[in-house]
């Protein structure tokens, strides 16, 4: 029987130090708990500098545009990460979804918390999972869905879960759709010569995939905070929606940290480290962080769409000498949840 990746997550609990996001409608000032000063870039290990005017913008990609094709492969070897309009995914579906999830935060705290995430599990409310590699906390509270969303949203709305439930099994379904097309196109414009791509491409489609819900509220001293520390997504590729409030960024050599800004009607995609090693490291994984606004309370919705935990995952054979060796992605994301941006060089033959 297939590994799901509820079950792969679940293996790796969370520290309990770590699993209980703030009553934030309860503070009237940042805690020191949530005070970042001076932050270390992980990946570098220098100074993280502060955002700085790029004379190029993450790209943006129509999906109906005759050169896609050629405009994705080149967004994802030099950027990572690119925007994507005419994708299909009615507006109706985003909007529903993101009216549930600004319903779902607006619960009181103590409402919210019956839905807590399990030291064991992998679905529910709770924080980050890369929390427990900070020292500090994160101006952040998320809710998990791996799968249905049932067994959690009976415990906020006994009496009325359903549609929470319909929105966002509709909104996922979207979503695997739409990561399915994204995926198959990422892969054609690696113009690998053998049928692996597609294989590949057909196998994820099997997948479930995982919908992280996430509220950043309005924070004092913003300056100070992190919304979502500096990472990589695991798996091959998320699609994010983020609502009219800027707060992502993602990092480029030599220009710092750069702002991706909220543009309507369209989703944002990037590339996660799987597909880093599925390229030979062709394309990058996107280095991303959130940051908080003082005066905007920022939701978005980040679909994360990856192979079932017992498959392999290795350089296309048509991409040259392989750099990484093949790895399960069960295997890759235990190895993730020990080492976090040190995983992907672990990987490396030579």
């Amino acid at each position: 029987m297939a590994t799901t990746l509820s079950e792969v997550y679940g293996d790796t609990p969370l520290q309990l130090k770590h699993i209980v996001p703030l009553d934030f409608d309860s503070i009237h000032d940042l805690p020191d708990s949530h005070v970042w000063t001076e932050p270390v870039d992980l990946l570098s290990g220098k100074r993280i500098c502060q955002s700085q005017m790029d004379e190029s913008n993450v790209p943006i990609v129509d999906l109906a545009a005759p050169n896609a094709l050629e405009l994705v492969g080149d967004a994802c070897r030099k950027w990572g990460m690119f925007q994507v309009m005419n994708h299909g995914v009615p507006s109706s579906s985003v909007g529903d979804a993101e009216s549930h999830v600004r319903r779902l935060f607006a619960l009181p705290a103590e409402q919210k918390l019956k839905a807590l995430r399990s030291p064991g599990g992998a679905t529910g409310y709770g924080v980050a999972r890369i929390s427990p590699f900070f020292s500090k906390l994160m101006w952040h509270e998320g809710f998990t869905i791996m799968g249905s969303a049932v067994e959690h949203a009976k415990v906020l709305w006994p009496q009325d879960y359903e549609e929470f439930c319909n929105a966002m099994e509709d909104y996922q379904k979207q979503m695997k759709s739409l990561a399915h097309k994204i995926l198959v196109l990422i892969l054609k414009s690696l113009e690998a010569k053998d049928q692996e791509t597609l294989v590949s491409a057909a196998s994820v489609h099997k997948s479930e995939g995982a919908l992280q819900l996430n509220s950043y509220p309005c924070c004092p001293n913003h300056n100070q905070a992190v919304g979502l520390a500096p990472h990589t997504d695991s798996l091959l590729l998320t699609i994010l929606h983020q609502n009219d409030t800027e707060g992502l960024q993602v990092f480029r050599e030599n220009s710092g940290w750069i702002t991706v800004p909220p543009v309507s009607e369209a989703l944002v995609v990037n590339i996660g480290d799987l597909l880093h090693i599925v390229s030979n490291g062709e394309f990058r994984t996107a280095y991303h962080r959130v940051v908080p606004n003082e005066t905007r309370h920022r939701f978005t919705m980040a679909f994360f769409y990856g192979p079932q935990g017992d498959s392999v995952v290795a350089p296309l054979s048509s991409l040259g000498s392989p750099r990484y060796r093949s790895v399960t992605v069960k295997e890759y994301l235990s190895i993730k949840n020990k080492h976090l941006e040190k995983a992907i060089p672990l990987l490396k033959t030579g």
